[in-house]
């Protein structure tokens, strides 16, 4: 074949260091439109973002230009870094360290995207935790829970 032809959709979830509820809902959408451009800027496309205070969705197409790891790394470090700008009570803002990343088909792109966008009204019933355990189990995963919540 002649031609590269890529298209891998992908969920990513990351939360705050020790799930603090640094992103209030007055630096949401600042952070999320930082978050997308730095999507933007690595190649990625069809980005949604959203989340509450202790964590972040994303839903994209990756891009062939480079690994999974290292989009994911970029997002959060320098997101963590434009944090840090919000003033001076951010000055100890950090991710944790891991995060899930998980595949999607397009079939399922519109209803994954309907879910990140409703992430505040899906956490009135939901919290973090039970929501990770859900996409682990259903994305069949193998996890110990010693090492997802430090």
């Amino acid at each position: 074949m002649p031609q590269s032809l890529h298209l891998l959709g992908a969920h990513l979830v990351f939360s705050t260091k020790e799930r603090r509820p640094w992103l209030s809902f007055a630096i949401q959408q600042r952070v999320w439109a930082y978050q997308s451009r730095i999507l933007q800027n690595l190649g990625c496309c069809s980005i949604t973002i959203g989340g509450v205070e202790d964590h972040v969705h994303v839903l994209c197409h990756l891009t062939k230009k480079h690994a999974p790891m290292k989009v994911v790394e970029m997002v959060k470090k320098d997101s963590s870094k434009f944090v840090k700008t919000l003033g001076a009570d951010f000055g100890t803002f950090q991710w944790q360290n891991g995060y899930g990343l998980f595949s999607v088909s397009p079939s399922q792109f519109e209803v994954v995207r309907q879910y990140v966008l409703n992430q505040a009204e899906h956490h009135r019933k939901e919290g973090f935790q039970d929501e990770l355990r859900r996409i682990l189990n259903k994305s069949g995963v193998a996890y110990d829970e010693r090492y997802v919540w430090g």
